[in-house]
């Protein structure tokens, strides 16, 4: 029997590599889907990258037709609507494989995700009949209108408004919206206003032709050129009733549980398009000769190829965990009799802390990754004519959309704390056990020298580690630890270290259950380096926390505690990168 875990659980729950799904698992279907989405970025997107960034007219729309004609719109999308109805981690492959797109990656997601599955998941029968084949197809192209000149993180303050007409049949819109991807060439909008004097969203499906709609000019941006981005004006857009989309003043939590969604998905997207910065800068330091000697051969270089590597590897992992976290919660939801479109809202809403904490890395690694690339890169990295150019200016983007990275560190400690105070998730009973271990001698027991042995300890220790800073603040600071965002950072920090080092762990355990240790060296070398970045981490991230809130006695015993916790045997993580940068060298490519 598969273990089942709720979303936040990972922090006080021991998981069994047994039960993640990690993505050498993928069959056949799956990695034919993925290598149409290769194929469509070689043959359509990478050779017409310059005219996409200049937004020639019509070619965006024209490339969604193409990607639509091939499926790859539709692979979310339920069979009876036309689509291929496939399973949530098949879509987060297509978003993984996409995400080396550039600005057809955002145009794409923006459709798929944000664009479509609001009507998918909330729209009634109807509107799903009317809309979602379309969709699926890329005859109609969707875009999402949340945010606002004075509502972005705080999205649900919109000055948007929306008034019944004389006769009851249209609601009368009136606003602005801005940063609205898509907004260029879209048919369909999803609005958000709010009706009267209301205090909540709602939501209403807005077609194009409904008139009313116009927009400033395409907006000048740092990064993602070739994606259209507009600020768009609704003056009394007469949008029939039957459009509004689920419930008055349901539309924040629509927004609200769709991003869920596309935090995920840009974490894919965003491992994605780190895969293809590294194979670029491989392939320049295997090319590129200096002192007679490739640079791929010197140390320096090859400690940013394996440090690139180890940090893909590991948030890859924690991807399709989550990712397959959510198809197993939506199965039991089905099983249950919910309905579908319900099901996988709920699921997904489940898993929203981790949702938020792959966000952050997924986003992170990419601008990491992406630095480096232009460093290895030397001086051509620094030329509009290499791609590094348009790799760093494209990843900086990501930090910010589908909430901050500020806003969503400060989500992942809010949903768990509220779960526990819900009874959802049982965080004292561990914190109150670690707060007692403290106080006792430490167990000097002979290590067990088997395969993942230390790790395992390790990962025990770092959930330990956080448990206790994160029980301490709440205790020492109780109402007031919501002001507190350094300290909620902090924690959040902590909590995500352990959850993407737990993953990489699983997925390598995992692996060579099924391959064997030897044919798993590179992997095994990744996960302990990783290992290495989250209990220097962890030990940061603790020790600011309780330098910032706890005193005297009380904080000497927890940084004695800290200490204890973040224990790591002496590795060397030189010879372990070195064994993976020789891995990738010879291949010439990311080839894990």
């Amino acid at each position: 029997m598969k273990q089942t875990i709720k979303g936040g659980e990972f922090l006080i729950t021991e998981t069994n590599y047994q039960d993640v799904f990690i993505p050498e698992e993928f069959d056949e279907e799956q990695q034919m889907i993925a290598q149409t989405c290769r194929d469509f970025l070689a043959a359509e997107i990478n050779p017409i990258l310059d005219r996409i960034d200049s937004q020639e007219e019509g070619l965006m729309p024209a490339l969604m037709d193409k990607a639509g004609e091939l499926g790859i719109l539709g692979v979310s999308i339920p069979e009876e609507f036309g689509g291929f109805g496939k399973n949530f981690n098949t879509s987060m492959l297509v978003a993984d494989v996409c995400g080396a797109g550039h600005s057809f990656a955002v145009a794409l997601s923006a459709h798929t995700g944000i664009g479509t599955l609001p009507i998918l998941y909330y729209g009634n029968e109807t509107q799903k009949a009317k809309y979602i084949p379309k969709l699926g197809t890329g005859e109609w192209k969707a875009s999402y209108c949340l945010t606002e000149p004075n509502a972005g993180s705080d999205a649900n303050s919109g000055k948007t408004k929306a008034k019944l007409s004389a006769d009851g049949k249209h609601y009368v819109i009136n606003g602005q919206k801005m940063w609205i991807t898509n907004g260029g060439f879209a048919d369909i909008f999803i609005v958000f206003a709010k009706i009267d004097d209301d205090k909540n969203l709602t939501a209403f499906i807005i077609e194009k032709d409904f008139g009313g709609i116009t927009m400033n000019p395409e907006e000048h941006k740092m990064g993602i050129k070739g994606s259209s981005t507009r600020q768009v004006f609704f003056n009394d857009c007469h949008v029939p009733v039957e459009n509004m989309l689920s419930e008055r003043e349901n539309g924040f939590k629509i927004a609200v549980n769709i991003l869920n969604i596309g935090r995920i998905k840009l974490s894919a997207a965003a491992i994605g398009g780190s895969k293809e910065v590294l194979n670029h800068a491989i392939k320049y330091a295997n090319e590129r000769i200096q002192f007679d000697r490739q640079i791929s051969k010197y140390g320096a270089i090859r400690f940013k190829i394996a440090e690139m590597a180890a940090k893909i590897y590991a948030v890859e992992s924690a991807n399709y965990r989550a990712g397959q976290n959510i198809d197993d919660a939506y199965d039991a939801l089905v099983k249950e009799g919910m309905d579908a479109g319900k099901a996988k809202l709920k699921s997904t809403e489940q898993f929203a802390v981790e949702c938020a904490i792959l966000k952050v890395w997924g986003s992170e690694v990419l601008d990491y990754v992406t630095d480096e690339g232009v460093q290895i890169y030397g001086g051509m990295g620094f030329s509009a004519d290499a791609p590094m150019d348009r790799s760093y200016r494209d990843a900086r983007i990501n930090r910010i959309f589908e909430g901050t990275n500020e806003i969503n560190r400060l989500l992942t400690v809010d949903m768990m704390l509220k779960r526990a105070m819900k009874g959802e998730l049982d965080l004292m009973t561990p914190a109150t056990a670690v707060a007692a271990e403290l106080m006792s001698i430490p167990d000097f027991a002979e290590e067990d020298s088997t395969l993942f042995a230390a790790e395992k300890k390790i990962i025990a220790n770092l959930k330990k580690a956080t448990l206790m800073v994160a029980g301490a603040a709440v205790q020492k600071l109780m109402m007031s630890l919501s002001k507190e965002q350094e300290i909620l950072m902090n924690i959040a920090d902590m909590a995500s270290y352990v959850y993407i080092a737990e993953s990489a762990m699983l997925r390598t355990e995992k692996l060579v259950s099924l391959r064997g240790e030897t044919a798993c060296e590179g992997q095994l070398a990744m996960m302990r380096i990783y290992f290495v970045e989250a209990v220097d981490g962890i030990q940061k991230a603790g020790k600011e926390a309780l330098w910032a809130f706890a005193e005297g006695d009380e904080q000497r015993m927890m940084l004695v505690g800290l200490r204890r916790f973040t224990k790591m045997e002496p590795f060397n993580v030189k010879q372990a990168r070195q064994q993976v940068a020789q891995q990738l060298i010879a291949a010439n490519k990311y080839c894990f």
